[in-house]
């Protein structure tokens, strides 16, 4: 299937997007790159007022309900902070993203 103009650059925005959520956490650490518990493929969020960390496959990406959340932590939290990707949702609300949006 190939990638329309649309949707390449809905991805490229996506990847830019995850760029700045991680570049705070390069930091850190001596060595840039994810955490070591985290798959190939795969990529860490905080959700929730205990700020739960989740492991989410990089294909959710792709889902319109995740970038929504992602578009809603650039706006509250920014990219430029320590703390990782958090998403300013509930964890009921990430865990129905995530069935709805991810796990097709």
């Amino acid at each position: 299937m190939a990638i329309t103009g649309s949707s390449s650059k809905k991805q490229g925005n996506l990847r830019k997007m995850l760029r700045r959520c991680s570049s705070g956490l390069v930091g850190a650490r001596e060595e840039a790159g994810p955490p070591e518990d985290v798959p190939r493929g795969h990529f860490a969020v905080y959700v929730g007022a205990y700020r739960s960390r989740y492991i989410v496959p990089v294909a959710c990406l792709a889902a319109p309900e995740f970038q929504e959340l992602l578009r809603k932590a650039e706006e509250e939290f920014g990219f430029g902070h320590d703390r990782g990707i958090t998403l300013p949702c509930d964890e009921a609300t990430f865990h129905a993203v995530l069935a709805a949006a991810c796990i097709r």
